[in-house]
């Protein structure tokens, strides 16, 4: 089982995160079961960018990005070229690290 290391975030992960996560998964639904309250606006369809993650090791391991998580993406607080939304990003066998960007951009609030 592959395991997803969370890099120290101020609210989210204060002293970060190393737990297993079943391949196939949903980065978003390992982040959650883990007790790391990631902000999924959209119910989880990939139609906002509020769960937004950088994969600092191990990008190349996940799906393919689709065209409309791309679109969503260019909303996103933050945009690296290893951005991802963690609602559509399936974790695969090869071990993640993540950075949770420090900001989100939630229309439905602001």
């Amino acid at each position: 089982m592959p395991t997803i290391t969370v890099l120290p975030h101020p609210e989210l992960a204060p002293e970060g995160a190393v737990f297993d996560a079943p391949q196939n998964m949903s980065i978003c639904d390992a982040l959650l079961l883990n007790k790391i309250d990631m902000e999924h606006a959209c119910g989880q369809v990939g139609a906002c960018s509020t769960c937004h993650v950088v994969v600092v090791r191990g990008f190349d391991s996940l799906n393919e990005l689709g065209d409309n998580e791309e679109d969503m993406l260019d909303q996103a607080w933050g945009l690296q070229p290893h951005s991802r939304l963690s609602c559509q990003a399936r974790m695969a066998q090869e071990d993640l690290t993540l950075e949770l960007p420090r900001y989100t951009l939630n229309h439905a609030k602001e």
